[in-house]
């Protein structure tokens, strides 16, 4: 099933309406998720690589947490974070400042994934520091992606609530 955009996300804990989760594509939802986003978002940073290994590691350890308590919810906005600190490290790598499009986004589409129509602003000399950083989360983003536990919570998440 895809993301819901519609939901009260202000008024609602996934924690304890699972049911109402859902996966989506990529990092949907990932800074609006509650309780999850207010728990996961402090630690994610990637201004060097020194802040990227941590953030991951860190990161990584509430996935790992979070699987251990069975809480698929909780697991998969982790990897959405780690999946975010790769996209967002790679965005800065390739364009200085991390603006990627010309423009802001429109009102009504904040929030939600895409270019919504905006020009790609052309990349700049890659920064290496954002690229090591970029390739610390993605190790942890694939670390988690096949990890026997979330595949199998993952599964029984989307048999239980739908995909």
């Amino acid at each position: 099933m895809p993301f819901d955009y519609q939901l009260d996300f202000r008024q609602t804990d996934f924690r304890a309406h699972p049911e109402l989760y859902r996966v989506g594509k990529g990092e949907q939802g990932v800074l609006l998720v509650e309780p999850y986003k207010s728990e996961i978002l402090p630690h994610w940073r990637f201004r060097t690589v020194e802040v990227a290994r941590e953030s991951a590691d860190t990161i990584y350890g509430l996935f790992e947490a979070y699987l251990r308590a069975h809480d698929f919810v909780g697991a998969d906005m982790a990897r959405k974070f780690l999946q975010m600190g790769y996209t967002r490290s790679r965005r800065y790598a390739n364009h200085k400042g991390g603006k990627k499009y010309d423009g802001p986004v429109p009102v009504e589409l904040r929030g939600q994934s895409g270019a919504h129509g905006r020009a790609e602003l052309p990349r700049s000399p890659e920064d290496p520091e954002k690229a090591a950083a970029a390739a610390i989360f993605k190790q942890k983003w694939d670390q988690a992606r096949q990890h026997p536990d979330y595949v199998q919570q993952r599964a029984a998440f989307e048999a239980e609530y739908g995909k």
